[in-house]
């Protein structure tokens, strides 16, 4: 679908200038066979199956040795696998957006891919030219302040209207937590309050305390903060949709005078708080900045202080691959961003005086809320809800967003976990 220069998400459609996807004359002609790859992804899909019809009109089955997930792929071309070949997630979506493959259910595709991921290796991660060419254009985005502004306004500045007509009611994106077993019937905005409240009690708030959001998204967070547990809340945003949307909010809740929201990078924030709360805000900081944040937090704790972060992280072993190049997200959707690594991130917390403790994880809880946008995105395209601009090409971007984020944490290769940190009295040591 053609598209004008004004339509709205068009920055992050050509958010790949710069990076390589896959699809240059001499990386088709270098890349090796793509029979060969699908052997290898078929000797590291130890866990379900992939039925792949091919572009000769054969189909092959890959993996299916022991139980798990089932996918599906048409490969209309060969070019897709060459792209995932070199480009990796970041060609691969390329080659998605272009109609190159198809999936009645893309999100298992994903799953199944990630719950492999120890077998399969490196076989979908850039290489070669390609990974360089990716990783310096990403490295074109590290969280400066100038940067990390234009960053934040590159995703949450594609407009208030935007988000609401696929977010639930708490304006809540990031995810949320569910009753355990997770229920169909529970709704998702009950999960999402569930989620705020489970973060904020863990803070041991008292009528009186002051308390800093760290990322206050449109403010959820803070309009239940402010009178339900009687505390001074100050939240800070770079994104300018969001601090609008957010006065807006809490003075219509009547709480204006005890909760303010501040346009401030949290490199410059000022004073001392009781608490601290930050959710999922940490990905967008950058593993280079992660001292900085800390460093930041320890800064504005009283002694004795908590605050209470809920992060989005990448298990260990897949970490150095992950960080030596560009993905799909960081390419398109969230520039400047990076999945922390907790190992290495606790240890950063302690450097700074903050013990890290009762941490939780809910990566199941996450994969059902991304189901739920999902549904909730594509009923809003249906009913034609959402806000004019976004084309057919947008819906495509965000639908891959979605369920790619969905399998990834379906799989368990990437967790969400609720974590307390605090800082250590004046003579006490944190422990190791």
């Amino acid at each position: 679908m053609a598209s004008s220069p004004s339509s709205r998400g068009e920055h992050l459609l050509k958010a790949d200038r710069g990076f390589s996807t896959g699809s240059s004359w001499f990386t088709r002609l270098s890349a090796p066979g793509f029979h060969k790859l699908l052997n290898r992804i078929d000797a590291g899909l130890m866990a379900g199956s992939l039925e792949a019809k091919l572009p000769d009109g054969k189909t092959r089955m890959l993996g299916n040795r022991e139980p798990g997930v089932s996918a599906h792929i048409e490969l209309k071309s060969w070019r897709p696998l060459i792209r995932l070949m070199t480009s990796g997630s970041v060609g691969w979506y390329r080659g998605y957006a272009e109609g190159e493959w198809d999936s009645a259910a893309p999100e298992k595709l994903f799953e199944l891919f990630v719950a492999n991921r120890k077998t399969l290796g490196n076989v979908a991660r850039a290489k070669g030219a390609a990974r360089m060419r990716n990783l310096l254009a990403h490295t074109q985005r590290k969280n400066t302040r100038s940067n990390a502004r234009k960053n934040i306004e590159a995703h949450y500045d594609l407009g208030n209207d935007f988000y609401a007509a696929w977010l639930d009611e708490t304006m809540a994106y990031s995810s949320a937590i569910y009753i355990d077993p997770l229920s169909a019937e529970e709704s998702l905005a009950e999960a999402q309050h569930r989620k705020v409240r489970k973060l904020l009690d863990r803070l041991d708030l008292k009528p009186g305390d002051t308390l800093l959001e760290i990322g206050c998204g449109w403010g959820g967070l803070m309009e239940v903060a402010a009178p339900e547990y009687g505390v001074t809340v100050t939240g800070i945003t770079l994104s300018t949709e969001q601090k609008a949307y957010a006065e807006k909010r809490l003075a219509k809740a009547g709480v204006e005078r005890t909760a303010k929201v501040e346009l401030v990078d949290y490199r410059d924030v000022e004073g001392t708080f009781d608490a601290i709360a930050s959710v999922e805000m940490v990905e967008a900081v950058g593993q280079e900045y992660w001292p900085a944040y800390l460093q930041t937090i320890a800064d504005r704790l009283k002694p004795g202080g908590k605050a209470a972060l809920q992060l989005i992280s990448l298990e260990e072993e897949g970490f150095d691959a992950y960080a030596a190049s560009a993905d799909f997200i960081q390419t398109y959707v969230f520039p400047g961003g990076m999945l922390i690594e907790e190992t290495r991130f606790a240890r950063m917390a302690r450097d700074a005086g903050l013990q890290w403790t009762e941490r939780k994880g809910y990566h199941l809880h996450y994969a059902e809320t991304l189901r739920r946008w999902r549904e909730n995105y594509d009923a809003a395209v249906a009913a034609g809800t959402l806000p004019d601009g976004f084309d057919e090409r947008f819906h495509t971007l965000w639908r891959f967003y979605l369920m790619y984020c969905e399998g990834g944490f379906r799989a368990g290769g990437i967790d969400v976990a609720q974590v307390t940190l605090v800082k250590e009295e004046p003579g006490n040591a944190a422990p190791g």
